[in-house]
Formats: structure tokens, C-alpha cells, sequence
């Protein structure tokens, strides 16, 4: 059997982290945590709010930066690899797919209004999907270990009738993050979610429609960015967490909904379908980039 390259532990000290989202609400608090754990920080967002300016200006030179990235255009994430060599000289090690939407009136079930397909699927569920498949490509391309920790909700532990497209998009990612365990003692690649409660941040404060209202966000307990952004950090740097968790963080409660599987799986079964043709084409990936 071949030996685990189970990542353990892993400061972010030295490291470069891409942030898309970074430009506001959890994605810029984790970018501010990741600077004061003396990380390099790259933000991929459409744009950066005046907070988020102010951090880059403020910040260490060469410290922290900013390209536009559309999440639906997958150019855009494959350029983030391309922008941290060019800038930070090696590809990251931290990838945090943090952007999203949430039931916004241009996509979501209820007013049905696209013709061709559901832009809330792009940016909730296809993007953190196809960052994951190009940070593996990048960490492998240099033998590099390395982390994607996604962003999901509580609503993909759960159902809500009025938000059903955006609970189906959460639903999606914490599945594949539970698929997606053996890749921390596989490949040295471990990949996490966490799933909040209702943060106060844009998704919520900046709308122009009644969404606040029609769920009476006004009444329910929130967290602060910050709150998310700290267990985005301890997913990541703690070993603890193996691939395939899922932590649960809302303001009454902590809990890992999912542990990744080891051998057999977490709950118990034996894995399902052989290693065999995954192996077949990381190989060929592993250390490209050196040769």
C-alpha cells in the first residue's frame, strides 16, 4: 500500500491564498485573517468595495493583490494561477472559492426568468467545482500539498421552500466535498467546506429587492464575517480536519457534520469504485510543471 500524503497540519505562514469573493463580506475577512497570519493573499472578485481598497493600499507592498475575475468564466480561474506565479512567483497553496450568490431576482426558481440555464448554478456550484479541478492541476504540476476550503451554507444541510434553487446549489457542494475526502491521503490535497448560519454580509445588505423581508432576516440571529472567516482559518491549518469535513457554524452551534473517510468511509461502508483511473490521470499531472 502506498504511503499517505495526508496533508496534517498547515500554518499559513509563507503561504499564497486566492480568494475569490475577497473583495467583500467573509471572502475579505478571511483575506484580512490570511495577512495577519502572514500569508500573500490574491483577491479574485469584479470588483473591490472601499474597505477592501483601503486594505491593499494599507497593506505590506507585494503583500496582497487584486485581479478581476468573473467565477462563471472559467478563463478567469485559470488566470488566478497564472496572475499568483507572475506576481507572488509560484502557483497557490490555498484556494477559497468563497464568492457566491444568494436567490438574487436575475436567478432563482421561484421567477424562473432565464431562458437557457441558472446563473446561480455557475456561481455557486460549477465555480468552486472547476477551482477545485485547476488547483489540483496547479499543486500537482509542482508536487506541491495544498488546500481548497469552499464555502457552503446551512441550507445544504437543510431544505427551504421559498430558496429551493440556492438549497440545491449548497446541497451540491457539500456532496462533493464529502466525494472529494480521499484526496487529502491520495494526493496531499485536502479539500473542506464550511456550511454558515446567516452571515450579515452583502449577500443580505446589498439588495434592492425584499428578500430581507421576505425572510424575516431582521428577526434571526446572525454572525459576522469574521466568525466564518475564523473557521475557514482552522479548516485549513489544522490537521484535525481531514478531507471531506464539512463544519456547521451558525451562532447557536459548532459541529462537524462530516468527517472525511478514511478506510473504509466514515460511515462505515467500503469505498465505492477503484482509484485505479483517477490515479492514471493526477500521474500524469504530478510534477509536469518540473520536468
Amino acid at each position: 500500500m502506498a504511503a499517505s500524503r495526508a496533508l496534517g497540519d498547515f500554518p499559513l505562514a509563507g503561504k499564497i491564498v486566492v480568494i475569490t469573493g475577497g473583495g467583500s463580506g467573509i471572502g475579505l475577512a478571511f483575506a484580512k485573517a490570511c495577512l495577519a497570519a502572514s500569508a500573500r493573499v490574491l483577491i479574485g472578485d469584479l470588483k473591490l468595495t472601499p474597505e477592501a481598497e483601503a486594505l491593499i493600499r494599507e497593506s505590506s507592498s507585494g503583500k496582497i493583490h487584486f485581479t478581476e475575475c468573473d467565477v462563471t468564466q472559467w478563463a478567469h480561474l485559470q488566470n488566478l494561477i497564472t496572475f499568483s506565479t507572475s506576481r507572488f512567483g509560484d502557483v497557490p497553496d490555498v484556494y477559497a472559492p468563497i464568492a457566491g450568490v444568494f436567490e438574487p431576482p436575475w436567478s432563482n426558481f421561484w421567477d424562473d426568468t432565464e431562458d437557457e440555464s441558472y446563473a446561480q448554478i455557475a456561481i455557486n456550484v460549477s465555480h468552486p467545482i472547476k477551482l477545485t479541478r485547476i488547483a489540483m492541476r496547479a499543486l500537482l504540476s509542482k508536487d506541491k500539498k495544498g488546500v481548497v476550503v469552499i464555502t457552503a451554507s446551512v441550507a445544504g444541510l437543510s431544505g427551504i421552500y421559498l430558496a429551493s434553487l440556492y438549497c440545491a446549489t449548497k446541497h451540491a457542494i457539500v456532496g462533493f466535498v464529502k466525494s472529494m475526502g480521499d484526496a487529502d491521503a491520495e494526493e496531499g490535497v485536502k479539500v473542506v467546506c464550511i456550511c454558515p448560519g446567516m452571515v450579515m454580509s452583502p449577500l443580505w445588505t446589498d439588495r434592492t429587492d425584499t428578500r430581507m423581508e421576505d425572510f424575516g432576516a431582521a428577526t434571526i440571529p446572525t454572525l459576522e464575517p469574521a466568525d466564518i472567516a475564523e473557521k475557514i482559518v482552522e479548516l485549513v491549518v489544522d490537521g484535525k480536519h481531514v478531507g471531506g469535513t464539512v463544519m456547521m457554524k451558525t451562532p447557536d452551534a459548532e459541529e462537524i457534520v462530516f468527517k472525511g473517510p478514511g478506510r473504509p468511509d466514515a460511515e462505515g461502508r467500503p469505498r465505492f469504485g477503484s482509484l485505479g483511473p483517477i490515479k492514471r490521470v493526477l500521474d500524469k499531472e504530478r510534477g509536469s510543471a518540473l520536468r
